[in-house]
């Protein structure tokens, strides 16, 4: 034995030499643990990471790097990190060979379908999917070889509304509305905190300092959010708002600016379908009522109005506030209207389309609403996917419909999707689930077979998502830092396979499965950009001034830009981004108008005094997302998971700072600490999603050790964004009393019976 132990040490002291000996490499590619898109630059020594610093010759980002950047090298070298396909038998985790993992995977599903129909196997898809090239490309192909209706992602967690108002102005549900930051004179934010997010559907690398330089060139920044957060240092003003009424704020904006008379549309004239129509929906609703239930003062709704209106160029724009809240696709709706009838929409300065070289997404009417939807609740389906929100109740009641098996992608919906406690119970339940997902975390522990794929600096990278929500037209290709093993697999590789074996034995064809020929992602990336709109020439502005090619982008070219390509600001796009049927914006679609008429009965009269407090959620620059959380230099540090009070609101419940309370809502109960504070407004409570790491069978150590607490297992599924269904995770009616701090005194968290049940 010692023999043996001698020479394993003499083996890794030889590698170890080896690897010394090897000369320093430099390796470009932008950040993908965020929506930034900043370009890091990692030196490494062979397998070893040396540095990883930010790319001072990156044109988008400009060498900024925010922590979470220098994390990637965390991710890559994390122990608990899983390589190889995991099964699980009796109750215990077993290695097995990739071949067995896939066919066994499909084989199942398969026969669960056969039995109970498509429908019986639902696909979620999680926020990392959306940075990876090869779960872009292939995620369509499993979606068709699946058939289900029952299709899950992020985004109706996130941004729905924001992709169904696009979808009923404008005619295609993956044209986002970007501010022009580098470019406006006036920029109102409204449930805001890129200072965290770093620009959330709003890609902009240095994102403070281009808050900054709007600033430094004459102009003003406005926030406006139930809690004074991080970006309020960089604003010119905060104004605290009651959540969930940020609707009822806007239309003031708007009915100040129609009487006044400070409407332009300009340019936009001629593409609105009924201008009239759209100026008289806003004359039933009283400034003195508005003012009232939003908690802003009649007067400055009026003087941010004429500001607004009076900027040369201005922007509004809204986020994770006024999205996941009751009136979501209202909300945004709203704010397209704002930058319409001041002329801000499609021109610079104000709301913007990209144009970006990989444009499948933007060349044709895009998008479905309400064709289908979910057995339970009756919710619309967007685009072929039910809302999250619903997911846990589909699989809980029985029934004709009812999930029977899962594929998870990349999503870990246990932490994500709100009453955690119905989630978990649904999850339980299934007679099946695969995880393509290389930790063993909330989610995967409920897994038949987990399937690994390689991480991020281990595959190919082209931000196509990210690419269609930039503050300019980006474009840059990444190959990958270490090529991965031969028994490891990329995303693209495991999904195709899935696919493949999948369509294989519902088709019922006899022989063996033979995998077929595929082209592979880069293969498609290059026919894309080929074929897009820089096909037959393309201008450079990686120096700041344009230096025109007459040749076709294409990937051999983009392989020129280690550091990426600028192709320029954003331009306007109207009327070529018009697909609705008149080629014309919407301005009044009818499931909007009548959403208005919600609201108008929920607001109408004087705001009563419940004495509720309301729930809202917050993220941290280091920690915004669940995965992570096993990052020790991203989760070291001070509790992030304490309730955020004001001081009058805990003196009236006989709360002291540091305390421990009860947060309770119709979902169920968590028990925390408080941190007592005047920037969160009186009448609102913060807490963070994400976290809870402390549940059996997570196989996570630095976040089980930093396990905190998930406001997502007190937030309501039932709270909904009414129009499209995305969880409502901000304004929840909540209750918090104090508890005894001491540790036989800490219960574990409670929820309520589930939909089932009751």
């Amino acid at each position: 034995m010692l023999q043996i132990i001698r020479e394993a040490r003499q083996q890794k002291a030889l590698e170890a030499e080896r690897e010394a000996s090897q000369p320093i490499q430099t390796h470009h590619r932008s950040c993908t643990l965020c929506e930034a898109m900043c370009g890091v630059t990692i030196r490494h020594r062979g397998d070893t990471i040396v540095s990883i610093e930010g790319d001072p010759d990156d044109p988008h980002s400009r060498g900024h790097i925010c922590p979470k950047g220098y994390a990637l090298q965390d991710l890559h070298n994390d122990p608990d990190r899983l390589k190889t396909p995991l099964e699980k038998v009796d109750g215990q985790w077993v290695s097995i060979d990739w071949d067995s993992a896939l066919d066994k995977a499909a084989a199942r599903l398969a026969e669960i379908q056969t039995a109970h129909g498509d429908d019986a196997v639902a696909g979620y898809w999680g926020n990392p999917s959306s940075h990876n090239l090869g779960v872009i490309l292939s995620a369509g192909s499993l979606r068709k070889a699946l058939g289900s209706r029952n299709m899950f992602t992020a985004a109706s967690l996130d941004q729905m509304p924001h992709q169904l108002t696009s979808y009923l102005m404008f005619g295609n549900g993956q044209m986002f509305t970007i501010p022009d930051i580098d470019r406006t004179d006036f920029m109102l934010m409204l449930g805001a905190n890129p200072a965290v997010s770093n620009g959330s559907l709003m890609t902009a690398g240095d994102i403070l300092g281009r808050l900054e330089g709007i600033r430094d060139r004459g102009g003003k920044v406005l926030l406006v959010d139930p809690r004074r957060n991080e970006t309020a240092r960089y604003v010119d003003e905060h104004h605290f708002i009651r959540p969930g009424t940020d609707a009822l704020f806007l239309i003031g904006l708007i009915r100040h600016i129609i009487d006044r008379d400070l409407c332009d549309p300009a340019h936009l004239s001629q593409y609105i379908d009924d201008w009239d129509g759209l100026l008289a929906l806003f004359r039933q609703f009283p400034m003195t009522d508005v003012s009232e239930h939003c908690g802003i003062p009649q007067a400055e709704i009026e003087r941010i109005a004429e500001a607004f209106a009076a900027a040369d160029r201005a922007v509004c724009y809204g986020r994770m506030g006024v999205a996941t809240q009751s009136y979501g696709t209202l909300n945004h709706w709203l704010i397209n209207v704002l930058n319409i009838i001041t002329g801000n929409m499609d021109r610079p300065g104000g709301a913007m389309f990209t144009n970006p070289a990989f444009h499948k997404a933007l060349d044709r009417r895009s998008g479905s609403f309400g064709t289908y939807h979910s057995r339970v609740r009756g919710l619309p389906e967007f685009s072929s996917s039910l809302p999250s929100a619903a997911m846990a109740e589909e699989m809980t009641p029985p029934g004709d419909g009812q999930i029977k098996a899962l594929v998870c992608v990349a999503g870990n919906p246990a932490l994500s999707t709100p009453n955690g406690g119905l989630m978990e119970q649904g999850l339980a339940g299934l007679e099946y689930m695969v995880a393509v997902d290389f930790y063993l975390n909330e989610t995967s522990r409920h897994a038949d077979l987990i399937l690994p794929p390689t991480g991020p600096l281990e595959h190919e990278q082209y931000d196509i998502v990210f690419n269609l929500l930039a503050v300019r037209n980006l474009a840059r290709y990444s190959g990958p830092l270490f090529e991965h093993s031969p028994d490891s697999r990329s995303d693209w590789e495991i999904l195709q396979g899935l696919t493949a074996r999948l369509a294989h034995y519902k088709s019922g064809e006899p022989g063996p499965f033979r995998m077929p020929d595929l082209p592979s992602p880069e293969q498609i990336l290059d026919k894309g950009l080929r074929t897009g709109p820089y096909s037959e020439r393309f201008t450079d502005y990686n120096s700041g001034e344009p230096v025109e090619y007459d040749e076709g982008l294409s990937l051999d070219v983009l392989r020129r830009y280690p550091h990426g390509l600028d192709l320029g600001p954003l331009q306007p796009q109207f009327p070529g981004y018009l697909f609705t049927p008149d080629q014309k914006i919407q301005a009044r679609p009818a499931v909007v108008v009548d959403d208005l008429q919600r609201l108008l009965a929920e607001f109408g009269g004087s705001e009563g005094d419940s004495g509720n407090l309301r729930l809202i959620g917050r993220r941290d620059l280091r920690t915004n997302n669940s995965w992570m959380h096993n990052s020790q230099r991203l989760a070291k540090g001070r509790d992030r998971c304490a309730l955020f009070m004001h001081p009058d609101d805990a003196s009236n419940r006989g709360v002291t700072d540091g305390a421990g309370v009860r947060v309770t809502t119709r979902a169920g109960a968590v028990f925390t600490s408080v941190r007592l504070t005047t920037d969160i407004m009186r009448g609102v409570v913060s807490l963070p999603h994400g976290w809870g790491h402390d549940r059996d069978g997570v196989a996570l150590r630095v976040a089980s050790a930093h396990a905190g607490v998930n406001a997502n297992d007190v937030t309501d599924n039932l709270a909904i964004d009414q129009l499209s269904g995305n969880a409502a995770f901000n304004g929840i009616p909540v209750q918090v009393s104090p508890v005894d701090n001491s540790p036989a005194a800490a219960p574990t968290n409670q929820q309520e019976p589930s939909l089932a049940e009751r």
